[in-house]
């Protein structure tokens, strides 16, 4: 040990010892740290913009991006491809398969005895990049001790076989027919594909949008709550139901209209219970001669133009004067000039808006209306649980392992400077921005305030907004036919992410200025079938919004992007449109995917390059110091 520790750094080193009772158990643990950084890095499994779209999402979730089938043709290579697919599709849905096989008759022993062979082979080879702590950490805790045990079991078919090799088959079959006889092998089986799906993939990164468009955005964060390893950044649609859930009025509104207007009730009324009968009744009475769910949107848009228009008034800073456009409509030649453009208006009734007074205020009705839908959403038990789940395991964006995910975009000037916007009266750009965006965001949520609430609004649809990056026309899609007025200029961002040297400017700012990093990004869906390739900048940057929502299917002309990162390096897997869970289930019909390897590694990557192996080294480090302060003298671990 070179020189004299400190008096602080003995400090430590003391409490640091206290976790060791001999100077044995602390080189037990530097070993084990010493040796796990030798360990290959996990895989990690990227996906983006899945839009309520659970079905498919399942799907993707449960075949890994196509890592589990890959894995069962390399390791299994004499499985015929009809029993290929067959275990796949047990590993994907083990309920649903092994209830079709019960309803056919009695399962023989046979067939549960080669799934279980074929299934520890798996979770064997798959166990290979973890510990063994890691491994049984991974295992269902019930099933834990037989599933570690069939896991150690070597079955070598080569030789004759010792006396040794015989006493751990022995041992191995007994479990195996304990398991038929007391009809436990379902729920081994489950266990062991659960098993598989956790060791597959070592961390699972959601780059945004989760909410919105599709019907189970709900169920989708069920599944997220119980996943072993998670992160993720947060998209625009999932910050709009976060500042609905924080309390914010406008954020309500804008939520109530993405669902009225996608037919996505139950996820509100079921899946929330947020009671939408107050709002039917009040939006039936004003406009009786439209059909109950547009008079809903009616009404909601009107409310949701009128509570933006507040908020703007009270927010200058937030520079959105343009979307202020109530009190520009004309309303006898039915015309609304924007841009120095006149626009032809719909026949629409607004009844409540008050041209004369101000247009922005709400009427007593809808006062009462848009207080009794805050009330629900801010007590709603399993809308609080679900956000407060995505404020705990989510960010404005994350650096991981050498790659920077965010969702939208890091605004840019037409120049390609970092925009810098005054926001809390101070200028921020780039990095800057987007930890303010953050540390607004998590106070909107645990505090309330007024000023955050606002916020959240305006990270969901400001045109600077680092989630957003867009001018949405939300007026001009409601009350304008003319599809012209639709169209959203964005953020220059969109054009700057297909330079190499921006992208690399922009992973310097993050700290990230590796060789090997890369921008994650989703927010942008891929026109697949006008050529546009998800990857961007010489691969410096990848968009992995492919199209999961079925509404954007058309357009890109696939179902959607995932990205898997594993030791050797980096590939884009590509996703054709999924049909329906029970159609999977039934047919073993997988998604068809294609894989596209953008990045390989000059050198395998091991624990030690990771972000984690960072932090064990600095752990082993101080380990180290302690077992030369004990050997010298200086600390006495025996107690």
């Amino acid at each position: 040990m070179e020189g004299q520790p400190s008096s602080a750094s003995l400090k430590y080193l003391r409490l640091l010892g206290e976790q060791y009772p001999t100077i044995e158990a602390l080189c037990t643990e530097i070993t084990r740290i010493s040796a796990q950084l030798s360990l290959p890095k996990g895989t990690e499994h990227f996906m983006s913009d899945i839009h309520g779209e659970y079905e498919a999402f399942c799907h993707i979730m449960n075949n890994c991006s196509g890592v589990i089938r890959e894995k069962v043709h390399l390791w299994l290579p004499d499985l015929s491809v009809r029993e290929a697919d067959e275990l796949c599709t047990l590993i994907y849905y083990p309920d649903a398969i092994l209830k079709q096989h019960h309803q056919k008759g009695e399962i023989p022993s046979a067939w549960y005895k080669q799934q279980v062979e074929h299934m520890v082979h798996l979770a064997r080879m798959l166990s290979s990049k973890y510990t063994r702590d890691k491994v049984r950490r991974s295992m269902p805790e019930d099933w834990a001790f037989l599933l570690d045990e069939l896991m150690h079991y070597q079955n070598d078919e080569a030789g004759e076989e010792t006396e040794q090799e015989g006493n751990r088959r022995r041992y191995h079959d007994a479990i195996i027919e304990t398991l038929i006889t007391t009809s436990s092998m379902d729920s081994l089986l489950i266990a062991l594909t659960v098993l598989i799906k956790n060791l597959a993939v070592d961390r699972l990164h959601v780059v945004g949008d989760i909410f919105d468009r599709g019907p189970h955005a709900d169920s989708i964060m069920d599944i997220l709550m119980h996943h072993h390893s998670v992160d993720i950044e947060w998209g625009n649609h999932d910050v709009l139901w976060m500042g609905a859930a924080s309390g914010s009025t406008c954020c309500i509104a804008g939520v109530l209209r993405n669902s009225l207007s996608y037919g996505n009730m139950d996820i509100l009324e079921r899946g929330y219970g947020i009671p939408l009968r107050e709002l039917t009744l009040f939006a039936e009475k004003l406009y009786p001669d439209l059909p109950p769910d547009k008079a809903m949107v009616q009404a909601v848009n009107v409310m949701m133009f009128k509570l933006e228009g507040q908020l703007i008034r009270r927010n200058p800073e937030f520079q959105m004067e343009d979307r202020l456009l109530l009190h520009r409509m004309d309303l006898e030649q039915h015309t609304i000039e924007i841009d120095g453009e006149v626009w032809p208006l719909k026949e629409v009734p607004l009844p409540t808006v008050d041209f004369d007074a101000d247009p922005y205020a709400l009427t007593p009705e809808e006062t009462q209306v848009m207080t009794g839908l805050r009330r629900a959403f801010t007590h709603s038990l399993r809308l609080h649980e679900q956000i407060a789940f995505l404020y705990r395991r989510g960010w404005m964006y994350r650096t991981f392992n050498g790659n920077l995910l965010f969702h939208g975009c890091v605004p840019l000037n037409a120049d390609g400077t970092f925009l810098r916007k005054k926001l809390g009266g101070v200028l921020r750009g780039g990095k800057a921005l987007m930890d303010y965006a953050d540390q607004v965001a998590r106070r909107a949520f645990y505090t309330g305030d007024q000023p955050a609430l606002d916020f959240m609004w305006y990270l969901w649809c400001g045109t600077d907004s680092p989630v957003c990056g867009r001018q949405i026309k939300t007026f001009a899609r409601a009350f304008i036919p003319d599809e012209r007025a639709w169209h959203e200029p964005r953020n220059p961002y969109y054009e700057w992410y297909n330079s190499e040297a921006k992208c690399r400017e922009i992973l310097a700012e993050f700290g990230l200025e590796e060789e090997t990093a890369c921008i994650v990004n989703g927010h942008t869906p891929i026109r697949v079938t006008h050529g546009e390739s998800p990857l961007k900048a010489g691969g410096k940057l990848v968009v992995i919004d492919g199209g999961f929502c079925k509404a954007y299917q058309k357009t890109t002309g696939i179902a959607g992007y995932t990205l898997i990162s594993n030791s050797h390096g980096m590939r884009l897997m590509s996703h054709q449109p999924f049909t329906t869970l029970r159609d999977a289930q039934e047919t073993g019909r997988d998604i068809h995917s294609q894989s596209y390897e953008f990045a390989t590694f000059a050198e395998r990557k091991y624990v030690i390059d990771t972000d984690r192996g960072r932090l064990l080294k600095e752990r082993m480090n101080d380990l180290m110091q302690l077992l030369d302060a004990c050997r010298s003298g200086l600390i006495n671990l025996q107690r």
